[in-house]
């Protein structure tokens, strides 16, 4: 397994204390209390130190330079495997398939007791795999779609020259006058209108392979000396597929795919195999037609298959593993879908399927948020599956906000009071309701009443069961708070599970947007586009990473960093120096430790183990080279300052302007505990939300603005869904609209509109099962979204 970089949290000063084996245990607090740094940090850092102590003594000579957990003492540590929220977006060759290795169990059952055509050669499971050079169609490689263009996406404006920007397609700025002038110099002319071109020089210059090299005369200006340069041309096409395959840069990309036309692969249809794949069945089906079949068909076509001895041992595991997935309410996957379509709790729901089938006994399970992604509906199979992980004789330890797994859990650690520097104590560690007496604690407000947020706000049971035999609660019938007096028309929709889905959108409120996992949520609010009548300004914010390298943090995202970086070379030292803002970056020469290339960690190369970090023996983590560092500004060095929290940065900083408009819009969203400088690869998909709203409301606000946000509250606390919610909120009191794809029920119930999706996922999904205000979807019939909601409202009073 591999060691994960250090942690950089604050630390969590624990008490002594114990907590049960063979338990469900549940550690609580606001978000940065140090709970993760409990559970993650310590716990599970443990765990790992004394299994890398068991290995060759050569290894762990190395593995000694990473240190071990700041921890005093713990007894009674069994083995610990983690299962965290990884944020980084997996391969788009990953799937659920691969994900589960239920692709594997697949592909092995086509080989040994699928039914060949009569004469063929018996294939290798390797052969049913379109991510092997055996199995991929070579047509796609694949991948199962094809990316091509034509003259008319190239060249949209026929009526102009070359020089004057006819090949849209090509790059602005130097690279697009370079191949300009490559062409003129390779005889081409590049003034006639591109409609008057002979075809087969149209045909050359859009799609030709060739990459001649030719020297390049340059116009010379009068102020500047051009001297003549050796120019390769490249085509129009081959430009547009190069930049969309191999750049890392986001917008290169998608300006990319806006000349490109996606279509499924010609040779293989899409199903991305060779065609001696495609034509060995199992159950009168190929292998590509079973793995796009939702888990729950998969089941029942496995379920009825006939077969020898060898079929029937394969589809038996198959079926148990499947049924390990579907009790975790992920039965509308299919198990081609890929990995990137996934959210961060349906991944780890997947990996968590995969340790029921594993039978390991005596270990620590350490969860990151299972419940994150979770309808309320879908909690109590959550809750069965990490009863029976428990069962076995195992410790689930879960860091959790969710109110019903507290309520089920044996064992509470509540962290806190506060975040950061004003959390980091443990205030409780005990049976649940013993919190109740602990008066400092922000979760006992939730947990035990006199709270407004937080989780489901409950089962309609109140626990975590279905739809209760009496129906709904009664609730009151509360006026919606604000009228929208326009709306937007969405559809007819039809993508993933959405057919023909219509659907209106009232502007100028806060919208809900609810359903099960897998209704069709996120494909619904995907289809708000700035292409939209009545739009206008659009914002998205979802959860995907902020940065997928530790070069990327909180300062640099919002900008913050460069109005510190000129703070510090406008500092006399610096400017005695001659260092400029530059000087003060770590992702550049001059400044930064040239040891860690200014990452503050090094890899440790392991025998026969994955790469580690340490922190930089030069450096010592600062990120920066000794000369950089003796410039202080305030008293503090640029890797000082990158070690404030928000909370004390504001303090220091409250007299810039530039810095403080960053800093209070970070406050206001709840992220007062995250330090400055923390990698974007150690924030939670919550925390990586609120900074890109963070940064965006700190940029004024004139025109009427759309938000839309996917499940805004996802890793909050009861107590920091009521800071986002007055933020949110607020965007609607100046004028803007906000829609919000959510599960949280007090957060759904406080909103002015609800469309709610299902009435399942996948197939069973995908249409409007009811709209209107929250006390009329409360009512739905229909909806399973209904009963957890009108326990959410407020309760009519007894007369």
């Amino acid at each position: 397994m591999r060691r994960p970089r250090p942690r950089r949290g604050r630390p969590c000063r624990a008490a002594p204390g114990a907590c049960p084996r063979d338990a469900l245990v549940v550690f609580s607090g606001v978000s940065g209390s140090g709970k993760s740094s409990l559970a993650f940090g310590t716990v599970y850092a443990e765990a790992q130190r004394r299994y890398f102590e068991s290995v060759a003594p050569y290894a762990r000579r190395l593995i000694h330079q990473v240190g071990a957990p700041v921890v005093g003492e713990i007894t009674g540590l069994p083995p610990a495997v983690s299962l965290e929220q990884r944020r980084s977006a997996p391969s788009s060759r990953s799937s659920v398939g691969t994900v589960t290795t239920l692709s594997n169990s697949l592909r092995l059952l086509f080989s040994r007791a699928g039914d060949y055509p009569p004469g063929a050669e018996r294939l290798d499971s390797d052969a049913f795999s379109p991510n092997t050079a055996a199995g991929a169609c070579p047509g796609c490689q694949g991948l199962g779609r094809v990316h091509e263009t034509d003259e008319g996406l190239l060249v949209p404006d026929p009526s102009r020259s070359v020089r004057e920007g006819a090949i849209a397609a090509w790059p602005g700025a130097w690279q697009g006058k370079n191949l300009r002038d490559v062409l003129d110099a390779l005889g081409y002319d590049v003034d006639r209108p591109w409609r008057e071109l002979p075809a087969a020089d149209r045909e050359w210059i859009l799609f030709t392979d060739e990459q001649p090299v030719v020297t390049v005369h340059p116009v010379r200006d009068a102020d500047r000396i051009q001297r003549p340069y050796q120019g390769t041309y490249q085509s129009a096409r081959r430009y547009v597929l190069h930049t969309f395959a191999t750049s890392k840069s986001r917008t290169l990309r998608a300006r990319a795919e806006r000349f490109l036309r996606s279509a499924p692969c010609a040779r293989c249809g899409g199903a991305r195999l060779r065609p001696e794949a495609l034509a060995v069945t199992f159950a009168g089906r190929t292998i590509a037609e079973l793995a796009a079949l939702p888990l729950d068909g998969l089941a029942e076509v496995l379920a009825a298959a006939e077969g020898d001895a060898a079929a029937r041992v394969l589809t038996a595991d198959l079926l148990a593993r499947i049924a390990a997935v579907t009790e975790l309410g992920l039965g509308y996957l299919s198990t081609d879908r890929p990995a990137p379509t996934l959210s961060s709790g349906e991944l780890q729901r997947l990996r968590l399927a995969t340790q029921l089938r594993s039978g390991l006994f005596g270990v620590v399970y350490v969860l990151d948020e299972p419940s994150a992604g979770l309808h309320p509906a879908d909690t109590r199979s959550l809750l069965t599956v990490l009863g029976r992980l428990k069962a076995a004789g195992n410790s689930v330890f879960v860091v959790e906000h969710h109110l019903d797994v507290m309520r089920a859990a044996d064992w509470i650690v509540d962290v806190g009071p506060g975040a950061g520097d004003r959390g980091g104590r443990i205030l409780h560690s005990g049976p649940p309701e013993g919190l109740a007496a602990v008066a400092e604690s922000a979760t006992r407000r939730f947990l035990f009443g006199g709270g407004t947020g937080g989780g489901s706000g409950g089962g309609p049971d109140g626990g975590s069961g279905d739809r209760p035999p009496g129906g709904p609660a009664a609730a009151e019938t509360p006026q919606p708070r604000r009228e929208a007096s326009e709306w937007l028309s969405l559809g007819p929709v039809t993508r993933h599970n959405l057919r023909d889905v219509r659907v209106r959108i009232p502007l100028g409120v806060l919208t809900a947007v609810t359903g099960v996992s897998g209704s069709g949520k996120s494909t619904l609010v995907g289809e708000i586009t700035g292409d939209v009548p009545g739009v206008g300004r659009l914002v998205t914010v979802d959860q995907k990473p902020i940065g997928r390298t530790p070069r990327s943090n909180l300062a640099t995202y919002t900008g913050l960093f460069d109005t510190v970086r000129k703070l510090f070379a406008a500092t006399d030292e610096a400017r005695t120096r001659g260092y400029g803002a530059g000087r003060f970056s770590f992702n550049v020469a001059g400044g930064r430790c040239e040891e860690c290339q200014g990452e503050g960690f090094v890899a440790v190369e392991l025998l026969f183990l994955p790469s580690t970090y340490t922190p930089c023996p030069v450096c010592a983590g600062a990120r920066y080279n000794e000369e950089t560092l003796a410039v202080r500004h305030r008293g503090l060095t640029v890797a000082e300052v990158l070690d404030l929290s928000v909370e004390a940065a504001a303090v220091r900083f409250a007299d810039v302007p530039a810095a403080a408009r960053s800093l209070s819009t970070l406050l206001d969203v709840g992220l007062g505990h995250l330090r400055l400088g923390q990698p974007a690869t150690e924030l939670s998909g919550g925390e990586a939300q609120r900074i890109k709203l963070a940064s965006e409301l700190q940029r004024s606000r004139r025109e009427r603005t759309v938000y839309v946000l996917d499940e805004p509250t996802a890793g909050l606390h009861p107590a920091d869904v009521e800071v986002l919610m007055r933020q949110l909120n607020g965007l609607v009191d100046a004028g803007h609209s906000v829609v919000v794809v959510e599960h949280d029920m007090t957060v759904v119930a406080g909103a002015d509109w609800v469309v709610d999706l299902g009435p399942g996922g996948g197939g069973a999904g995908g249409r409007v099962v009811a709209e209107g205000t929250p006390a009329e979807v409360a009512s739905a019939p229909q909806s399973r979204t209904a009963p957890w909601l009108a326990r959410a409202l407020p309760v009519r009073p007894a007369v």
